[in-house]
């Protein structure tokens, strides 16, 4: 990555949003974590699909069969994005919705003393929908925080693992502290005891490239408006395990249509159609930046090719600015981070509090800057408010870096924050 210069105003000017001020300052979209901001080209593909291909599908007119098309395109390119085959490719309401879908479809093949393993850095979307098949008789395990790395504790992973563990569901980046998790470790010893695997991916997919062949996950969930899409839930279901699995859906005896037999109701055809905006948008940065990754990208080709060299682009620019973010909000005295030491691999989002202020204070003071932040547990809840007992000081603060962010937003973040403080 020699020489790695980021195509900072090409990727800026494709974002309307960017024009928008606060009480005469730049906004600063710090947000991401909770949802990214949306380049032109996929609100293009949405309006251009209902103005003109609106229809509902599998009609024998031409609207209806350019929804169809259009659906297939859009399996073919997540499926790029994922590295899978397009009919391992479900599309659902989101991802929270596509955790409790297959949670009740893998609870029909479970009994009363199974196990699942669930995590304490999880986000709800992903620990609820299990917990609730404790209703059922089935055993809920939460592996613990190592909270000298905030990392999950592989020891106690391994201790709750057993031959009665059906399903681990465990997520691949922590959206409260930006940890990134060996994924790829733990579904390996999942399947050594017969367990299938389900990875949270909606704070990974952002930041990272995604390769679910590689870490041989059964189920990945992710939700493209955080990859600067709309809000549509995405999920892989390694084909071998879908055919077995027995889903909820309106034809409750049918269970041959793969991937279609996961898709209750009618697809959101529309939002399809921007999912697949959006990584044609990562694909576009992968064009422009190939050169910086010659030899993490031998042996790919056609639109794999540039959507993991976009990827590996857009964490090529927010590495050093989350670094600088966390240095210069280290420097500040009342302020503590919380997340992954530094060398740790990690997304760009950084988390903190200020010593005796309520996180819902700092947010606000940042807001009327022009600076968006997140506060509170983002649904991770188990982790902000019982293993770090923040919930009485209004959780944490979270800023989030997309690949529209500039120096300047981290410079002026940092500046705020230590005027909060003074």
């Amino acid at each position: 990555m020699k020489n790695f210069k980021f195509k900072l105003d090409y990727v800026r000017e494709q974002f309307p949003c960017l024009c928008k001020t606060v009480n005469g300052l730049p906004a600063a979209f710090l947000d991401g974590p909770g949802g990214s901001q949306v380049p032109r080209r996929v609100v293009d593909r949405i309006s251009d699909y209902m103005f003109y291909r609106n229809a509902n599908g599998h009609g024998c007119f031409v609207t209806s069969e350019e929804t169809m098309a259009l659906q297939q395109e859009g399996r073919e390119t997540l499926a790029a994005f994922f590295n899978c085959k397009p009919n391992e490719v479900i599309f659902g309401e989101s991802s929270s919705t596509n955790n409790f879908k297959l949670a009740l479809a893998l609870a029909r093949d479970m009994k009363p003393g199974d196990e699942v393993i669930i995590t304490d850095i999880d986000h709800e979307s992903n620990r609820s929908p299990m917990r609730t098949l404790e209703e059922q008789g089935i055993i809920v395990k939460s592996v613990k925080i190592d909270l000298s790395t905030y990392t999950l504790d592989l020891d106690d992973y391994k201790k709750k693992l057993s031959p009665r563990t059906k399903v681990v569901a465990i997520n691949w980046a922590a959206n409260a502290t930006g940890t990134i998790t060996d994924v790829k470790t733990m579904i390996k010893m999942a399947h050594e005891v017969g367990a299938l695997t389900i990875i949270d991916a909606v704070h990974y997919a952002p930041h990272k490239v995604i390769d679910v062949k590689d870490i041989d996950a059964d189920f990945m969930v992710c939700s493209a408006y955080k990859f600067f899409g709309p809000h549509i839930g995405v999920m892989y279901a390694k084909a071998e395990v879908l055919d077995k699995v027995r889903t909820i859906r309106v034809l409750a005896d049918d269970n041959t249509q793969v991937p279609e037999k996961f898709e209750t109701g009618t697809p959101n055809y529309e939002h399809i159609c921007g999912c697949a905006g959006a990584i044609d948008f990562i694909a576009d940065i992968g064009s422009k930046h190939e050169e910086f990754f010659i030899e993490e990208l031998e042996g790919l080709s056609g639109k794999r090719k540039n959507i993991v060299a976009g990827m590996l682009a857009i964490h090529a620019y927010e590495e050093p600015i989350a670094a600088k973010l966390r240095m210069g909000l280290r420097e500040i005295e009342g302020v503590t981070l919380y997340g992954p030491p530094e060398g740790y691999d990690r997304t760009g989002t950084v988390s903190f509090t200020i010593a005796g202020k309520n996180s819902h204070d700092v947010a606000v003071f940042l807001a009327e800057r022009g600076i968006f932040v997140w506060d509170g547990d983002f649904y991770a809840i188990e982790i902000t408010n019982h293993v770090l007992n923040l919930g009485d000081q209004g959780g944490l603060v979270r800023v989030g870096l997309a690949p529209y962010n500039t120096i300047e937003d981290i410079d002026r973040t940092i500046q705020a924050v230590a005027d909060f403080c003074k």
